[in-house]
């Protein structure tokens, strides 16, 4: 099913302007691959400070466990 763009009007007076399936899938995409690099930047870095929080116990003494 291929919808276009369209509107829907309420009795209120609102107007709401709904995308085509193409816009929404392009959206949805965006936000989905926007999503993914925030996780990987955020992943990254928690890795970056436990490699940081790790060299700080090994110069304390405290070796590599926990």
């Amino acid at each position: 099913m291929n919808k276009e763009r369209y509107k829907e009007k309420y009795e209120e007076g609102a107007e709401l302007l709904w995308p085509s399936d193409k816009e929404d899938k392009i959206t949805r995409q965006f936000y989905k691959d926007l999503s993914h690099l925030s996780n990987n930047i955020n992943y990254n870095k928690r890795k970056n400070f436990n490699l940081f929080d790790q060299l700080l116990r090994l110069i304390k003494g405290k070796g590599w466990g926990t």
